[in-house]
């Protein structure tokens, strides 16, 4: 078969008091906000459901399994960096990402006009086309821990597809 899929999903809650840097970051983005994600890494759980994904459609896991939170290694560390090392897995056992649809679940901070920034930034990690590199964002019209502002939640599909990863596109 050439083709797999792989579904990811991640959760973070935000941190009870405000974040002296005013950010946290989803999709490889700074998004200005008064609370962090509590996470080992750097919390982005765009790309950790991203990563998930990938991981699933190639049999080979969890993010848990390749990157767990006990070793000090991946304490704060940029979850774009995780995303590479997921990648070249892919790529040493002959998949590369054809498309990616991300949705964001989160009350606040508001997202759309980050976007689009997200969407540059996944497809050039993933080496797709930007159409190849979608997101969305949601809320749950206050419903359960998002809706209460409790915490950030992603949902992830991609398709792996056999082969080589083609140049990026200009």
């Amino acid at each position: 078969m050439d083709l797999r899929i792989g579904h990811g999903y991640d959760v973070h809650r935000f941190a009870d008091q405000q974040t002296p840097d005013g950010h946290l970051t989803l999709g490889g983005v700074q998004v200005p906000h008064d609370r962090a994600l509590l996470a080992h890494s750097d919390g982005d759980v765009v790309v950790h459901a991203l990563c998930d994904a990938i991981l699933g459609a190639l049999g080979a896991g969890d993010i848990g399994q390749h990157f767990p939170d006990s070793d000090p290694q991946f304490a704060d560390i940029d979850s774009c960096l995780l995303l590479a090392k997921v990648l070249t897995l892919a790529s040493n056992t002959g998949w590369r990402v054809g498309n990616a649809d991300l949705t964001v679940v989160a009350q606040t901070p508001r997202l759309a006009r980050f976007i689009p920034s997200m969407r540059e930034r996944l497809a050039a990690l993933l080496k797709v086309e930007l159409e190849c590199a979608n997101v969305k964002a949601t809320t749950t019209e206050g419903l359960g821990f998002s809706g209460r502002k409790e915490g950030i939640a992603a949902y992830a599909v991609v398709l792996l597809v056999r082969g080589v990863v083609p140049d990026k596109p200009s």
